[in-house]
């Protein structure tokens, strides 16, 4: 591992060496050597020692090497590398090694020339000299010595320039341009002068294209495509021939380049940033040295990364440029990581795209509009009040630097609104002018370029459209120029002559395209290269409007993804905002005062059950307890201490258990609460439904009024148990409840951060709930409608084999419309959980309470006031039989005799329809035996022949039977 130990020339830890200023300490040990010192502006590298490790030790072993080494512009004079001796002293410690600024060393060569170091070694150093000679046929331009001091040359460094041919023996090239003085972006005014300025300065030099001039044919297009092609059709048809074409506008530049391969011509454009034009199939002669708006796109993408940024939203007008851009910039956002999570356009009108944004809580926006559309967008930003230490906007940086402060007809926000909404965006924008004051091919520097460009111009820069291009207007032209002279062959050496070229040699336009693609040289607009679809790589300036002013905070390379960022970014909220909200998940715990109050509810009536099954256990032998099923009773009260349970695992969420725990209690929940209801409800469902069987059917069922066997009781309650018992079975293996959470709409915090509520509820549930929900609740639903109909019907039924059936039928009531409400009101009121555990709870415990109150208190009433505690046997030996028996006894006579009764009367009646019916017939055949007598004068009634004795004394007989 090596270690640069930082430059602390004052550090105490180590000795300085004699050449470092400071007197030796040969202290020969077998420890080692002593650490030294670095020198000035340098350090040292320790091989295989940390950090910590070089500050622990004061010494190092025998035969280790260290090595000098400098930072910046500086390179060590005297030994590199130290070795250590065994006798504990340093190699060539009588030599210093230090730190010494140098000078460039582009000056230690010259093309087409020589270079001629004197008073120095290489590198150059402090005094040393260069002198400069050029080859044969080329002449020195600027000084021809020069020397070094503190790392700076005293002089530029000249060239070597070409004897050129007279001027009058020079052959014309001819450019053809187009540039825009008027309409959307009047860029011609300043560029038009730059391209002049330009020429002049490539005329004048020797060393390119000497035996060539390069003329201007120009006219304006207006940023117009349709005068465009008129002014297109002029320069082709109309002679002299063009070598070149240069338009300006992407719309121009899009009809230009598409027609200039059709007449093998190279398009160079100086200000065309449509992303469109990159498309090499389109337009595949096409270069331009004005970047790509694309170019922003990468910058952008630095700026998410650097800030931690994930999620984006972008807005745009709706022209082909910006679309183009948006869409290179969602690719390269794709492969960054980065999601565009929403995207809106509009034509003119903003409000509601900007709507959209804020409410679907967009922070990181992309805006792509015109300067124009700009303020329409932040004014509508301010009504909605999209801007502040929540946002970030990203804008294109080639607006006016007061274009929020123009007065707009077309918005209603004020200038004091305005720069409020814009406050602290961020600006992407080309660098169209080196910001290092280096000379450039020209030998002019950036300034001193603006300087000269000013003097030319007939208005203020800022009022001159196309002033920021000028620099790219002025490289085009010696971004030509060099891949003509290139072509031509540079003067002397072999190359083509330019003045054969016509719109059918392709070979010319072929070496043209090759020369001007591997371009490569510094300009005022900074080094001029072009990628593979012919669009200019540049920096990128990245300001921030702080304070209602721009403020450069960084440049960023994406030639060699390289962020200079110089830390004087300012955000309002004291830092770069999130991307999103930060949403903040909290469960809705149950109140815990609300499960106390109820589990000691819940814990008092499991009290209460087991006090009303221990009475009705103790009392079994009480012949009144008896007729009541008192087995049948006991199963009640466990079903009520059941249901009662439920309650706790009812309670349980996140705030007792953990989430592994949570299956269980959903289980336990299902469970209690099942078998006690089939326990509770269905022993009472049982005892009615037997009363109801008994007591209201036809005569063939009165006999079982006389008997009642248990078991079949018992079996009707293992029936209802064992249904339930299947059904959850099934249920928890085919579809296991589990742990599932319900997400609610964000809430915001009282507190004015920057985060939002995210309140979630836990639920017991599975995958088909609703379909096992139906199943349970249909069969429960139909007993409980059930049990009230037998209970209705039942209502003035008395027995002794079931002596509190009606207590039992009014217990069935309350649970019933309890349980009915309760279950459609729980499912609903699910997402309010406190609500809906009072609701279910309340109705579990008030039920209970009911059935064990109307059950077992009258029994215990009873018992206590009448005292009536003798077992059946006793009760017998003292009074032969209880009241209740006697009045049973004497009912079961009084129904006998009436059946003896019943059947001695049929008998009777039918005997009596007998003797009418021999009766009829004997007086018919005495009626055909003696014809009637008329009727006797003297109204005596007739005589007839007197009967037998026997006769009469036998049909005597016959009538006493009859009437006995």
């Amino acid at each position: 591992m090596l270690l640069l130990l930082p430059l602390l020339p004052l550090a105490p830890l180590f000795l300085r060496p004699p050449g470092a200023g400071g007197a030796q300490a040969p202290n020969a040990t077998s420890e080692g050597c002593q650490i030294i010192h670095p020198p000035w502006e340098g350090g040292i590298r320790y091989r295989g020692l940390t950090r910590d490790q070089v500050k622990a030790i004061n010494f190092l072993p025998v035969d280790y090497e260290i090595e000098y080494v400098c930072r910046g512009e500086r390179e060590v004079v005297g030994p590199k590398v130290r070795k250590c001796l065994a006798n504990g002293s340093w190699t060539d410690m009588d030599t210093p090694s230090r730190c010494v600024r140098i000078c460039s060393k582009s000056y230690l060569t010259l093309e087409n020339g020589k270079v001629f170091l004197t008073g120095g070694d290489l590198p150059a150093l402090d005094g040393a000299r260069v002198d400069f000679r050029c080859d044969s046929d080329f002449h020195l331009v600027g000084s021809s010595r020069s020397i070094c001091s503190q790392g700076q040359w005293s002089t530029p460094k000249p060239h070597c320039q070409v004897n050129r041919t007279p001027h009058s023996e020079r052959r014309a090239v001819y450019i053809g341009a187009l540039f825009p003085m008027s309409g959307g972006w009047p860029g011609g005014q300043a560029c038009q002068p730059a391209v002049e300025m330009a020429l002049e300065d490539v005329n004048s030099r020797r060393d390119i294209l000497p035996d060539y001039e390069l003329k201007l044919i120009h006219h304006d297009s207006k940023c117009d495509p349709g005068q465009a092609t008129k002014y297109l059709y002029e320069l082709l048809y109309n002679d002299p021939i063009k070598i070149i074409l240069m338009p300006g506008c992407s719309s121009v530049s899009t009809l230009v380049a598409e027609a200039a391969r059709m007449w093998n011509l190279i398009v160079l454009s100086y200000g065309s940033s449509s992303p469109a034009l990159s498309n090499r199939q389109r337009f595949p002669t096409f270069f331009r040295t004005h970047p790509s708006a694309t170019l922003h796109n990468p910058t952008r993408v630095k700026l998410f990364e650097k800030w931690g940024w994930k999620k984006i939203a972008t807005i745009q007008q709706t022209t082909e440029v910006f679309t183009s851009t948006l869409d290179d910039l969602e690719e390269r956002v794709k492969e960054a990581g980065i999601e565009i999570t929403f995207r809106q356009s509009f034509f003119s009108d903003p409000a509601v795209p900007v709507k959209n944004l804020k409410r679907q809580d967009a922070r990181i926006i992309v805006g792509l509009f015109y300067e124009t559309e700009a303020r329409k967008v932040f004014c509508e930003v301010y009504k909605e009040r999209l801007f502040g230490k929540k946002y970030v906007w990203f804008l294109i940086g080639w607006y006016a630097d007061n274009w929020f402060k123009i007065y707009d007809p077309s918005i209603n926000c004020t200038v004091d609104e305005m720069t409020e909404a814009v406050e602290g965006h961020i600006t992407t924008e080309i660098v169209m002018l080196n910001p290092a004051n280096t000379r450039s091919i020209s030998n002019m520097t950036s300034q001193e370029f603006v300087e000269k460009l000013t003097k030319r111009l007939k208005r203020h820069p800022e009022e001159t459209g196309g002033f920021q291009e000028a620099p790219l207007a002025y490289d085009a032209i010696w971004a030509l120029a060099l891949a003509l002279n290139k072509t031509s062959g540079g003067g002397g050496r072999s190359g083509v002559r330019l003045e054969d070229f016509n719109y059918n040699n392709q070979t010319i336009t072929d070496q043209i395209y090759r020369a001007m693609n591997s371009s490569s040289f510094e300009g005022v607009s900074g080094h001029v290269v072009f990628d593979a679809s012919g669009s200019r790589m540049a920096w990128t300036l990245i300001e921030q409007l702080q304070g209602g002013s721009y403020k450069k905070i960084g440049y960023y390379d994406s030639t060699k993804d390289d962020l200079s960022w110089s830390k004087t970014d300012k955000w309002i909220g004291g830092s770069p905002p999130a991307d999103q909200t930060l949403v903040i998940k909290t469960f809705r715990f149950l109140s815990q005062k609300l499960f106390i109050s109820v589990s000691v509810l819940s814990s008092l009536g499991i009290v209460l059950a087991v006090v009303c099954l221990s009475f009705n256990i103790y009392n079994s032998h009480v012949r009144y307890i008896q007729n009541s099923q008192p087995n049948l009773n006991n199963l009640t009260a466990v079903g009520c201490s059941l249901a009662l349970a439920a309650v706790f695992p009812l309670g349980l969420d996140g705030y007792h258990i953990g989430r592994s725990q949570f299956p269980f209690v959903c289980q336990a929940r299902l469970w209690l609460l099942g078998l006690g209801f089939s326990l509770g409800y269905g022993s009472m469902f049982t005892k009615i439904w037997w009363v109801h069987t008994v007591f209201t059917k036809k005569e063939e069922k009165k006999e079982w009024r006389k008997t009642l066997e248990p078991w079949k009781l018992y079996a009707t309650v293992g029936l209802l148990v064992g249904m339930d018992v299947l059904t959850l079975a099934t249920w928890q293996i085919v579809d296991p409840l589990h742990r599932t959470i319900e997400t609610f709409a964000k809430e915001e915090p009282k507190e004015d951060i920057d985060v939002s509520i995210l309140p979630q509820l836990e639920h017991c549930s599975s995958k088909k709930m609703n379909t096992w929900l139906g199943i349970f609740y249909g069969y429960k639903g139909l007993l409980l409608l059930l049990g009230i109909f037998l209970a209705y019907e039942t209502k003035s039924v008395s027995t002794e084999k079931i002596n509190d059936h009606r207590a039992v039928g009014m217990a069935i009531y309350n649970v019933a419309v309890l349980c009915l409400i309760t279950a459609p009101v729980t499912m609903i009121l699910s997402s309010q959980q406190d609500a809906a555990f009072a609701f279910a709870s309340l109705a579990i415990v008030f039920s209970s309470y009911i059935t064990l109150v109307v059950l077992f208190v009258p029994k215990m009433r009873r018992l206590i006031t009448r005292g009536e505690w003798q077992s059946e046997a006793q009760d017998t030996m003292k009074t032969g039989s209880s009241t209740n028996n006697n009045e049973e006894e004497k009912s079961r006579l009084l129904e006998k005799e009436n059946r003896e009764l019943e059947k001695i009367i049929a008998e009777k009646e039918e005997r009596v329809s007998e003797l009418r019916h021999q009766l009829q017939s004997r007086q018919q055949l005495r009626s055909r035996r003696h014809p009637p007598t008329p009727p006797d004068p003297s109204g005596a009634l007739p005589r007839g022949p007197p009967e037998p004795p026997d006769r009469l004394s036998c049909d005597g007989s016959r009538v006493h039977l009859l009437y006995k």
